[in-house]
């Protein structure tokens, strides 16, 4: 009698076999992130800062801090996308070259809150003081949280050397005067000062 027994293909073998689909698969997406992401590292656009990008001052990098501890960017995007509706709403959409010194930048994805990115001297200080105290003095509409804590939350200007000597390690060119006196620069500045000034310098690089 015949054998039914039919060879095993090597497709077929693959199907049937759960560690060899799972491997074949990682390596594929391996290669994939690969070949899609280390070509980034060696274009300019991504890797040279935009014309007139400066690192943050000392009391923006702690607003930056307080911006991401907070939690806006759940609801505040940084990221304008590159079409009419977007680019006539909020301004020039963004450039890779405008997040050089950010470790890690902001863009996300999600905006239950306008993008962000180019808020930067669009309002006053003080209409940002007072949002942030209570968004509904301002937008009736608004479902943002207040965060009045921010006013009375004072900055620790010890930390802030440390920060910007780590950041300087991954490429952003602070100075040993600019390390020096950044304890000088927050002395008596509030988390809401702070944050207040990391707004005002969003997407401001290219105007």
């Amino acid at each position: 009698m015949a054998s039914t027994n039919k060879p095993v293909g090597g497709h077929e073998k693959i199907e049937t076999s759960n560690f060899l689909m799972i491997v074949l698969v990682l390596l594929t997406v391996l290669v994939g992130g690969v070949v899609e992401i280390v070509p980034l590292f060696f274009q300019r656009s991504t890797t040279q800062p935009a014309p007139g990008l400066k690192p943050y001052t000392p009391l923006q990098l702690a607003g930056r801090d307080v911006y991401i501890r907070e939690g806006c960017y759940n609801c505040h995007s940084q990221m304008i996308r590159p079409f009419r509706a977007e680019t006539l709403r909020y301004g020039h959409y963004s450039t890779a070259g405008e997040f050089v010194y950010d470790h890690p930048f902001q863009w996300g994805s999600k905006r239950t809150g306008p993008d962000l990115h180019r808020v930067g001297g669009k309002y006053s200080d003080e209409w940002h003081r007072i949002h942030l105290i209570n968004p509904r003095d301002l937008v009736p509409e608004s479902n943002m949280p207040a965060y009045p804590w921010l006013a009375t939350a004072a900055l620790k200007p010890e930390d802030l050397a440390p920060k910007m000597q780590a950041l300087r390690k991954v490429g952003v060119p602070y100075s040993d005067a600019e390390v020096a006196g950044a304890a000088e620069a927050v002395k008596g500045k509030t988390e809401m000062d702070a944050v207040i000034a990391y707004l005002q310098v969003m997407g401001t690089a290219l105007k």
